[in-house]
């Protein structure tokens, strides 16, 4: 009987350690698909300013302006392809359709535009829209270091245009009574600017010019 059992138990321990041997690969495998699984799980938003799946934001649109230079090309019907700049009134005269004001639109809605008013010259109903060159003129005199011309590719405030010009004439200048000169319509405005505010970073001194405007910076008085 004491033979029977001890065969018995070793009959056992063989069976337990082939069934173990058949064990190792399949967990094995178990293990790698886990930690593969870990790797490649898509990040997520914790609310922390963690990673996120989320895409980028798409960029704003920037809309049309005065001294823009577009090309607006109709596919099919080349004789109607134009390239010219926007005026200081806003408009372009486009052939067919005459003038027509674009600026504060954007390309795509531009291009949406033109679709609608030449529906009935087109074949194809698409038009594109491309700017070419985008280029913001003003003038700046008075007591500045290098009076004239000045020429941006986006839009400039007056103390920016001052700062392009080479900055104030500290000697001369008077920061408080800047002013701003603008014709539009057949009309000339003047807008009164106080440039010291915008330089102590007080509120009311910025002034958002358009192309065209001429910034005069005058003289201080001196009393003798």
């Amino acid at each position: 009987m004491k033979i029977i059992a001890i065969t018995i138990v070793h009959n056992l321990k063989s069976d337990f350690g082939h069934r173990c041997s058949a064990l190792v690969p399949v967990m094995g495998l178990m293990l790698m698909l886990a930690l593969s699984g870990c790797q490649t799980q898509s990040p997520q938003s914790n609310g922390m300013g963690g990673p996120s799946s989320l895409p980028p934001e798409t960029a704003p649109l920037i809309p049309l302006r005065e001294g823009d230079t577009l090309k607006v090309s109709f596919p099919g019907a080349a004789n109607l392809d134009t390239t010219q700049q926007v005026r200081t009134d806003g408009k372009i005269v486009l052939p067919v359709v005459g003038e027509m004001t674009v600026v504060g639109m954007t390309p795509a809605a531009l291009e949406k535009e033109l679709v609608r008013r030449y529906s009935t010259q087109l074949l194809s109903k698409e038009v594109t829209v491309a700017v070419e060159s985008s280029t913001f003129v003003v003038y700046v005199t008075g007591a500045v270091l290098r009076p004239g011309k000045i020429s941006s590719n986006r839009p400039l405030t007056a103390l920016e245009a001052v700062m392009e010009a080479g900055g104030f004439d500290y000697q001369k200048a008077n920061q408080t009574s800047v002013k701003v000169i603008r014709h539009e319509n057949g009309q000339t405005r003047s807008f009164p600017v106080n440039l010291k505010l915008e330089m102590q970073g007080k509120p009311g001194g910025s002034f958002a010019l358009k192309p065209s405007d001429i910034v005069f910076v005058p003289e201080s008085f001196t009393w003798f």
